[in-house]
């Protein structure tokens, strides 16, 4: 173990990081109690370059750039501020306006978005406290109510709206036979005057993604990919980095997103790179590595999306733990051909319970599935993927 740990230091104190060989080494994780997994994770999700003498610069314009972000859609918005005092109504601007360039219509679409954002925020991760917990690096400006800025989960309260979903709820279609595994008892809430959870900080992060990203803005799930990278980012022990993982996190989210937003697109579905093509992966893999326990699942009539939808469009954040899910994640961001891991790690976890799969009924596997077993370790299962994956190199899966 030392000797990894002295590697991953080496290779990350270079001039010139061989992110090759940094993610060679970081495919079966990351040595963690060095203290070096939220970095070697913004090198892998290429959010700081190979070359260590352009991070400064980089950190600077990315920081500088977020701060105009938080500045111009939260504390200071360019549709000018929809308050309760707003008196300035004409016939060109008002709420019942129908143009769709109106800025009142604007506005009660971004509500709607986040409202949605709120709820799912506000049950994130509910295995630790860490998201109802007080950021040590709250926005000064929303915290302090003297700058009469509206905090996000403010605005959701005022409008009290009603909204069941939002358009884009992917999970939602598959309500009848998706459930979440991880499900919060009690929603979080807000902290005091002078305070800001965790949670809120997450809020924040995507509703700029959604405002920036109209094509595909928020989707329901995207909670629970963002959970675990700010998780890691504000959890890192150096406190510097730390400080900043609200912004770092933006970015590693976006870059993250651009590589898996397929999965999250409808229209996309069917297409090679969509979220059917990504399960036809792992359906068509299986078979050619477990032809028994591949029929048997044909017989009982499990169908893919019963259970590989929500571990592929979640990259398997509902199935594990957030400490187990982190170190999942190691592997699937180092994998060089993202994210052909994905899809054999899927397989490995059908794999390693075959023997319950072969002797259970429709119902007992469709729990197994829905409710992947705990005592699986996950080192066994990223083993197990790594296998896989070495017999099916130069075939058409």
């Amino acid at each position: 173990m030392a000797e990894r740990e002295s590697k991953f230091l080496e290779l990350l104190s270079a001039p010139v990081i061989e992110v090759e060989e940094l993610a060679q080494l970081s495919c079966y994780g990351i040595a963690e109690s060095c203290g070096i997994r939220a970095l070697t994770w913004r090198v892998l999700l290429k959010y700081l370059p190979s070359k260590r003498n352009v991070w400064d610069a980089t950190l600077l314009r990315t920081r500088e750039e977020y701060h105009g972000f938080v500045n111009d859609l939260i504390i200071c918005p360019g549709n000018k501020g929809y308050s309760e005092k707003r008196a300035d109504v004409t016939l060109e601007d008002h709420p019942l306006n129908p143009n769709p360039c109106s800025e009142w219509n604007s506005y009660f679409q971004d509500n709607e978005v986040l409202n949605q954002i709120d709820k799912d925020v506000r049950r994130l991760c509910p295995d630790i406290s860490f998201f109802q917990n007080a950021t040590p690096y709250p926005c000064d400006a929303l915290v302090d109510p003297s700058n009469r800025s509206e905090r996000l989960h403010r605005r959701v309260q005022k409008n009290s709206l009603h909204y069941q979903n939002v358009s884009k709820n992917r999970l939602g279609m598959m309500a009848g036979v998706i459930s979440k595994k991880k499900q919060a008892v009690h929603e979080y809430v807000a902290l005091p005057e002078g305070s800001e959870a965790h949670w809120e900080v997450v809020e924040r992060i995507l509703f700029i993604y959604a405002k920036l990203n109209p094509g595909t803005g928020y989707v329901q799930g995207m909670n629970e990919i963002i959970g675990p990278l700010y998780y890691t980012f504000a959890s890192d022990p150096n406190k510097e980095w730390a400080k900043h993982a609200e912004c770092d996190t933006f970015f590693c989210f976006t870059n993250l997103m651009s590589e898996i937003r397929d999965h999250f697109i409808k229209t996309l579905d069917d297409s090679t790179t969509g979220i059917n093509g990504s399960m036809d992966r792992v359906v068509n893999l299986l078979k050619n590595a477990d032809q028994e326990v591949w029929q048997l699942l044909q017989e009982q009539n499990i169908r893919k999306e019963f259970y590989l939808f929500r571990w592929m469009s979640l990259l398997l954040s509902q199935e594990f733990s957030l400490p187990d899910t982190i170190q999942m994640w190691d592997s699937l961001f180092a994998d060089q051909h993202r994210f052909d891991l994905l899809v054999c790690v899927c397989v490995a976890m059908i794999v390693l319970v075959r023997d319950r799969l072969l002797h259970g009924d429709f119902g007992h596997n469709m729990k197994l599935l829905q409710n992947y077993p705990e005592t699986i370790d996950i080192s066994d299962i990223i083993n197990k993927a790594h296998d896989v994956a070495k017999h099916i190199k130069g075939r058409n899966w």
